[in-house]
């Protein structure tokens, strides 16, 4: 077995053959991770074996597949509680030992998957390279003369470097992203709320997201499926909707994505071109890419720090401040200095602008499925941060600060190396409760791209089926097409025309009578035989108001499964067949436009 490919796949496959079991693997690891520490500082408390026993000793006996995650190894960002371990936060006067693990750390364990240690972060969680924590600081995976990023250094770094399966992180800023995109690894920042921060010391608690880092994309989303469960123990849990379910991720077709029209790369030679071999992998694959203005992303990202959401963190970390002042690093003693002199009303004018910036970026994503963009402008060097321990670390959140504060979901996937080796990638984001498409969309840069992923294996490359996000197509064969008097129905529930087209060539049209209000429907079904292609519209809307659509449909006619000209399935009208033997077949027009207009030439005098 290699202890460097610890991908969920490979290790389940070698538990079921019997080459290995959890006991043996966590030996193995302890020794590597323990090898690797001095050089890279990514635990800052490595279970010893009496500690990590327990964990092991629960899944002897055992079959390997009575558990989800049976003998996984993961690491724990060390702001995040496990039960009988210290959480230091990366300061380590704040330390405290947790009598209960955090939320998510439970299911994990309950799954069972089995936690190594507690890993490094840049103090209090505020920062985005991994070099700020008393406990060392944390270089790059792949280049020494790189940081790892952070504040989830240490997470990142185990598994870049082949010591755990996957890892916790946390992100209000970019922490989940920026360290998953220089160690080539996928970094997953959920809707807010998606999994519980129950037993996370808080850096921006109404920002918090806890994060994932995996390989791979379709490892992302399987934990995301195991674990987004609502939490009474944290106030701003939410409950995921179905459109968000495991179902949901797969291979998008046929999508739109925006591309800033102003893309900043700080003076980088290589990112603009690795940024375009992005774009033009992504219009290969059927995507449309649409620009877009993106200074009201980049003015929201500027509130985080710049306005009074400093005062949040504050709430954390004043007292020691005031108390134990040398405790506390300097460089986030500077971070954080202003907090004390924010203002009620201060806070209340930035909520303000917030909103209205929010209202112009949704406004960007309506019409979209998602946002690419890179991961940063361009990788900073150890040695910039030493000379400025803040400017450099502040672009690397040029493109991650806003996410939460905007209320997206995002995803970090591997898109390539610099000329130096250094990993190199891209973020795509979107709406809150898209987080399982995204995946998919970074799944399938991952598949396309042809790039190994950490452990030096390959993408699995075995088809998936459609990504689902929460917008929902239906075909309109009737009244409801532009133009027509039910349109109304579709454009007040946010709908938008994605394209004409027609039906497989298996169906048959007829002319309901009028309803009581005199409105005039056809009926469609599906034939055997002697069927044609109905010209249809095809629609897309929110999935929340497709139920309240469905409502205002009356009988004889429903709503089921059509298939279209291209072999593609999508929610069509269909009629009920009683309805349709007294009706008259009016098939041979092609659509209900067609015969519209032919009564018209019909009624028209001589």
């Amino acid at each position: 077995m290699s202890t460097f490919d610890l991908r969920l796949s490979t290790l389940r496959r070698e538990y079921r053959e019997g080459s290995l079991t959890p006991r043996k693997l966590i030996a193995r690891l302890r020794d590597k991770a323990a090898a690797l520490n001095p050089e890279f500082n990514l635990f800052i408390h490595l279970l010893t074996e009496e500690e990590i026993a327990p964990f092991v000793d629960r899944l002897e006996g055992h079959d390997p597949d009575s558990l989800p995650l049976y003998g996984i190894p993961f690491a724990i960002k060390d702001n995040i509680d496990l039960a009988g371990i210290e959480t230091t936060a990366g300061c380590p006067a704040f330390a405290y030992t947790p009598d209960e693990s955090a939320t998510l750390v439970g299911q994990l364990i309950a799954l069972g998957a089995i936690p190594l240690g507690k890993t490094n972060l840049d103090q209090f969680a505020t920062g985005l390279n991994g070099t700020r924590s008393p406990y060392g600081k944390c270089r790059n995976s792949v280049h020494p003369g790189y940081p790892s990023g952070g504040s989830s250094a240490g997470s990142s770094l185990a598994v870049a470097l082949g010591v755990a399966s996957f890892a916790l992180g946390t992100d209000t800023a970019g922490s989940g992203r920026v360290p998953a995109a220089l160690n080539n690894l996928v970094g997953l920042k959920p809707t807010k709320g998606l999994l519980s921060t129950a037993g996370v010391v808080p850096a921006c608690r109404t920002l918090d997201c806890v994060t994932f880092f995996t390989a791979t994309a379709a490892e992302a989303s399987e934990l995301l499926a195991l674990t987004a469960r609502h939490d009474p123990r944290d106030a701003y849990s939410r409950r995921n909707p179905q459109w968000n379910a495991a179902r949901a991720f797969g291979t998008p077709h046929a999508f739109r994505f925006g591309v800033p029209a102003q893309l900043e790369f700080a003076g980088c030679s290589e990112s603009p071109a690795l940024f375009a071999q992005t774009r033009a992998l992504l219009e290969a694959a059927g995507g449309e890419a649409v620009e877009i203005d993106f200074q009201p992303f980049v003015e929201a990202a500027q509130l985080l720090y710049q306005g009074p959401w400093v005062g949040e963190r504050y709430s954390v970390t004043g007292e020691l401040m005031t108390t134990q002042p040398d405790a506390v690093l300097p460089v986030i003693r500077d971070v954080l200095a202003k907090a004390p002199g924010a203002t009620a009303v201060e806070l209340f004018r930035a909520q303000y602008r917030l909103q209205d910036l929010k209202t112009l970026c949704d406004a960007s994503l309506d019409t979209l499925d998602f946002v690419l963009t890179p991961t940063y402008p361009r990788p900073v060097t150890l040695a910039e941060l030493e000379r400025d321990p803040i400017g450099p670390n502040s672009l690397l959140g040029y493109y991650t600060n806003f996410m939460n504060l905007l209320d997206y979901a995002a995803v970090a996937a591997p898109a390539g190396f610099m000329e130096n080796g250094l990993p190199w990638g891209v973020t795509v984001f979107g709406r809150a409760f898209t987080d399982q498409y995204l995946l998919g969309v970074a799944d399938l840069l991952q598949r396309r791209s042809g790039m190994r992923c950490v452990g030096g294996g390959e993408v699995d490359a075995s088809p998936h089926g459609a990504a689902a996000n929460d917008r929902m197509t239906v075909a309109v064969c009737g009244a409801h097409m532009q133009g027509l008097p039910l349109n109304r129905d579709l454009v007040a529930r946010g709908a938008r025309l994605v394209r004409a087209t027609r039906t497989a060539p298996c169906y048959r049209l007829c002319a309901l009578p009028a309803s009581a209000d005199g409105t005039r429907r056809p009926g469609m079904w599906r034939v055997a035989d002697d069927g044609v292609g109905i010209a249809v519209e095809v629609w897309e809307m929110p999935s929340a108001e497709f139920g309240s659509f469905l409502a205002t449909i009356p009988y004889p006619l429903g709503l089921g499964k059509v298939e279209l000209s291209d072999g593609s399935w999508t929610a069509g009208f269909i009629c009920e067949p009683y309805a349709v033997q007294s009706a008259e077949d009016i098939s041979a027009f092609g659509g209900w436009r067609a015969w519209l207009d032919g009564r018209h030439l019909q009624a028209a005098p001589g």
